[in-house]
């Protein structure tokens, strides 16, 4: 049963995170936002809100380890894993540009992810840091782009272009985003059950369940993007789409959760993880300015390195 409530989690995960970013495209589409902004808020969020319900679910019934977990986990599985894969599929552009600045604050953000965690404790005073990085973040960028378009912004924009046709109607959009709402808070739900019962069963802590099961699953959004802008020959949406990821979960989901309840970051995470997810961003930021690309055998490094941690993780749980 525990396995079902999962699988059923991640299906309402998946299909509702879809739905939802769906249903608010097609609105803002009709209110005629410009498809940078949607690529920037509504799709960068839309892909991440899988993790931030899941986090709130686990910080509700008290498995900071889950929610903590879940951020890195996510945020190592899109680089090594989601990268990795959608690079073997065609190698991934970056823009200079664009990385400067995009780039840049995934940095800061994961170095002061990392100064948080190693504190052992992130209070509701974090979550608000946390969240004003963001904020200030996202003014910023519409600001820029408010005056002049930069490649970032063109980024963006493909981002919002990579979905699929929505809803022909404001109340089929509106029906789709409710819909997508409720999947996902009783996808999270499921997933958060089925998580913490399998943990318990097999004596494993809930943070290696949510660096692994859960992380994987709530990142599948960002998966399903990646791989489509790929296929259409949009590597740098693909590379973009993680960066905005990692983005929102450091700065937005662990703050809105942090916001909602202090949590106490487990000593695995301290000790090991969260060393893993500052290793894999290094990797990542390193293959990017080589070149400005990332190809194909770097690719397979990145899956090669996810397998080999998940082999760890396991290995050591048992």
């Amino acid at each position: 049963m525990d396995a079902l409530w999962i699988l059923l989690g991640f299906a309402g995960l998946i299909v509702g995170g879809e739905w939802l970013v769906r249903g608010a495209v097609s609105i803002a589409r009709r209110f005629d936002v410009s498809p940078m902004v949607i690529g920037l808020t509504l799709v960068g969020f839309g892909t991440s809100m899988p993790e931030l319900v899941t986090s709130l679910q686990a910080a509700m019934v008290g498995s900071p380890g889950i929610a903590i977990g879940n951020v890195v986990g996510s945020n190592i599985a899109n680089i090594l894993l989601i990268l990795g894969a959608a690079a073997l599929m065609a190698p991934i552009m970056v823009s200079p540009q664009a990385f400067r600045r995009d780039g840049s604050m995934l940095a800061l953000a994961t170095l002061l992810c990392l100064a948080l965690v190693l504190s052992g404790t992130i209070g509701r005073l974090s979550g608000a840091l946390l969240l004003a990085c963001l904020l200030i973040y996202l003014v910023a960028t519409l600001v820029i782009e408010r005056r002049r378009s930069t490649a970032a912004g063109a980024v963006y924009q493909a981002e919002a272009d990579t979905l699929e046709s929505e809803p022909d109607t404001l109340a089929r959009a509106s029906t789709l985003l409710l819909l997508g709402l409720v999947a996902t808070i009783v996808g999270a739900r499921f997933l958060v059950s089925g998580a913490v019962a399998i943990a318990t069963d097999l004596g494993v802590s809930e943070a290696v369940i949510g660096l692994t099961i859960v992380a994987i699953g709530t990142s599948m959004p960002e998966l399903v993007t990646s791989v489509i802008a790929a296929r259409k020959g949009q590597s740098d949406v693909a590379f973009g789409n993680v960066v905005g990821s990692n983005l929102f979960n450091i700065l937005g989901i662990l703050g809105v959760t942090a916001l909602f309840t202090p949590l106490s970051v487990p000593s695995i995470i301290v000790s090991q993880d969260i060393w893993v997810m500052l290793a894999a961003t290094v990797l990542l930021l390193w293959m990017a300015v080589t070149g400005w690309r990332i190809t194909r055998r770097e690719g397979g490094l990145l899956l090669g390195g996810y397998l080999a941690y998940l082999s760890f993780l396991l290995l050591t749980a048992i």
